[in-house]
C-alpha cells in the first residue's frame, strides 16, 4: 500500500459532521481513521475485462 498520503474534500450536513466528530471521540480515532476503516471495509472494485 501507498505510503504517500492525499487530501481529500468532503461536503457533509453538519449533522453528519457532528455525527462523525462525536463517533471519532468516543472511539478515540480520528476523523480520518474512521473514514479510512469504511473505505478499507468496502469490496474491491469489479475489473474491467476489456
Amino acid at each position: 500500500m501507498c505510503s504517500m498520503k492525499k487530501n481529500f474534500t468532503i461536503r457533509l450536513t453538519e449533522s453528519r459532521l457532528e455525527k462523525l466528530r462525536k463517533l471519532s471521540k468516543e472511539r478515540e480515532k480520528s476523523m480520518t481513521a474512521m473514514i479510512e476503516d469504511w473505505i478499507d471495509r468496502l469490496p474491491p472494485p469489479k475489473v474491467d475485462g476489456g
